[in-house]
């Protein structure tokens, strides 16, 4: 559990962000791929958008251990033992399970398997293990640019990386509405153009929910978040700009301890399990899924159980590997560079 009713509300959201995600796998996307015995009475085709939030989050985490970090190395082994030995796990879990449960179209071989363990895969046009591990590649790239933007010039240095990135999402955005002119992927791929809004609200929530730092900060940070969501609305439609600024209201309000109910034992549970859950729920799950309907189980019935088993793995995972994992590698650092600990939280 988080140490403060902030980051345990924080928390909370990103378990209920990853169960959005989780739902919208289980009904619509599961249905899409292999369909259903027969439509579920309630389906989540919106769910999805919980990855839009767990960026949001991201920027707020990211921009939190940057400030309590000294060193570079600091920042890197904070990250890598949050991500890594979890992600290991959950890539060898869905790499036996779907091989022994079956799952057609989506299984890969021992060459893929091992290009996974880097987590950068896409980079080398690897096919993922599971296809949701496409935002881990997301997530690394922000890391890389928060940190050297941070580096290079602090709390200005990454807003100016993030007002730049704006900038130019506005202009490949322009470039295809009035000229019909595509401009090349691969800088938007690299620039994280098309999630730059969402890290830019994340990191904005976190700088103004700190309050009292002086109005000439305030404003820059009310200027970043202005500005994410006018690129929003122009670049991909003001639909999106609104939802933006629902999940920012959500996240300002949970990063400053006004949503006590999210402080739920089952919330923040969630939120402790959330990214475990997240690794392991989509291709196992589907494989547990697929399996139950083939039985005849009820439709209902079958989404349940696989719900539990995805969350039971989670938890196992999460107790077994994440945090006795997280806290070794954090431990053996701490050790060897005792100035200035990396931060337990995050």
């Amino acid at each position: 559990m988080s140490s403060t009713p902030r980051l345990a509300q924080l928390d909370a959201l990103r378990g209920i962000a990853a169960l959005a995600v989780v739902l919208f796998h289980y009904t619509t996307r599961f249905d899409e791929v292999f369909g259903h015995a027969r439509d579920p009475l309630v389906a989540v085709p919106y769910g999805y958008l919980g990855v839009n939030l767990f960026f949001m989050i991201s920027g707020f985490v990211i921009f939190m251990t940057l400030e309590r970090t000294s060193r570079p190395l600091d920042f890197v082994v904070s990250r890598f033992s949050r991500l890594y030995p979890a992600y290991w796990g959950a890539l060898l879990l869905t790499f036996g399970l779907t091989h022994l449960i079956e799952l057609p179209g989506k299984t890969v071989g021992l060459d893929v398997l091992a290009v996974n363990v880097t987590m950068i895969q896409g980079f080398f046009g690897v096919p993922h293990v599971d296809n949701v591990y496409w935002t881990l590649e997301v997530e690394l790239l922000f890391y890389f640019w928060a940190l050297l933007s941070h580096r290079l010039g602090g709390a200005s240095g990454l807003r100016s990386f993030l007002f730049g990135c704006l900038a130019l999402r506005l202009v490949y955005a322009g470039a295809l509405a009035l000229f019909q002119v595509d401009l090349p992927w691969v800088g938007q791929r690299w620039l994280l153009l098309p999630y730059i809004c969402w890290f830019a609200l994340g990191v904005a929530i976190y700088r103004l929910s700190r309050g009292e730092r002086g109005q000439a900060a305030d404003r820059a940070d009310l200027t970043l978040a202005a500005g994410a969501l006018l690129v929003m609305a122009l670049a991909d439609g003001p639909g999106w700009a609104v939802l933006g600024a629902v999940f920012f209201a959500v996240l300002f309000g949970a990063a400053r301890g006004r949503w006590t109910w999210l402080e739920h034992p089952a919330l923040i549970w969630l939120g402790g399990v959330s990214y475990t859950l997240y690794l392991v729920h989509e291709n196992i799950g589907w494989a547990m899924l697929r399996r139950f309907e083939q039985w005849g189980v009820e439709v209902h019935v079958a989404i349940l159980l696989t719900l539990i088993g995805a969350s039971l793995l989670a938890q196992l995972l999460t107790a077994f590997v994440e945090r006795p994992a997280m806290r070794w590698i954090r431990d053996r650092y701490r050790a060897g560079r005792p100035a200035k600990p990396v931060p337990a939280n995050g």
